[in-house]
């Protein structure tokens, strides 16, 4: 009998179909049951509900990794890992949630999305579902992958975000060595006093530990309580820290640029994919 055959009279047997339900047993899948996966711990952990997701070699050869047949041979040679644990078990299904690694690296079936948002107030920068009104809400629509924010920008803070799905830009990006350059406009409370903007320049030391921004200057035009900074660190706490450990309050943040992203033709509230060039940009940033 066909494999399509088996499938077709098994219904959800596969785990090919659209129609097969999220709790069904993992006894009526293809895959044996391993009546000794307590003892091995091989397999246990790393299964979580997986009964509606995809099989792992289809998981891995969407990944760009191989075909699904040199999958299986990489599966049971115990170079793929699930949420921590070698896998060899052929017909393991895996969700999208699942930490997934071959040889040590994570892969991601999905494509690769890169979107930015000049983000407006009252939003916060969170993917969690129980902070109200968050960005993920003013990008659900950019893209079916699942992108995730990088950096931090408070609920009443505007400006630039940039979300993507690639782990490897991620790292890269969050990393505290490069980390993600930007550049804030920031208004303050008062004007900034030339000897507090010098100290800031040279780096300060707050509640033990070394703060280090790239350049601070006025902003042109306006008054001096309005400074342009430029930071690599992926936080937005760090800016108040700066600024109230020399006894101002800050009353507006804005994101103006990242690394060489910046808000032209890109209105508060909307979102933009980025084109090739951008994203190789980001590639190269040191």
């Amino acid at each position: 009998m066909s494999r399509h055959q088996e499938d077709k009279r098994g219904g959800n047997a596969s785990g090919r179909g659209s129609n097969n339900k999220r709790n069904q047993s993992n006894s009526r899948g293809n895959a044996p049951i391993n009546k000794n996966q307590g003892s091995s711990g091989r397999t246990t952990s790393a299964r979580s509900d997986n009964s509606g997701g995809i099989r792992l070699n289809k998981y891995i050869a969407n990944s760009g990794i191989c075909s699904r047949r040199e999958a299986d041979l990489y599966i049971s040679t115990g170079q793929v890992t699930v949420n921590g644990k070698v896998v060899n078990e052929m017909g393991h299904k895996v969700n999208l949630s699942d930490d997934v690694r071959f040889d040590g690296r994570r892969i991601n079936p999905e494509a690769k999305a890169y979107v930015l948002l000049n983000k407006p107030k009252g939003f916060s920068v969170t993917t969690s579902n129980a902070k109200g009104m968050t960005v993920m809400d003013l990008v659900a629509s950019a893209t079916q992958s699942r992108i995730q924010p990088i950096g931090r920008l408070g609920r009443n803070a505007t400006g630039l975000i940039l979300f993507t799905n690639d782990d490897s830009v991620m790292q890269k990006l969050t990393n505290s060595k490069s980390g993600l350059p930007r550049l804030f406009h920031i208004e303050l409370d008062k004007n900034l006093k030339s000897e507090d903007m010098e100290k800031i320049e040279k780096g300060l030391t707050v509640e033990g530990k070394k703060v280090e921004v790239e350049e601070i200057s006025y902003v042109q035009g306006s008054p001096k309580k309005e400074v342009g900074l430029r930071i690599r660190n992926v936080g937005n706490s760090i800016i108040r820290t700066v600024f109230e450990h020399l006894g101002y309050q800050v009353v507006r943040v804005d994101c103006v640029t990242i690394a060489t992203l910046t808000k032209k033709d890109l209105p508060r509230g909307k979102y933009r994919h980025l084109n090739k060039q951008e994203i190789n940009n980001l590639m190269m940033l040191q």
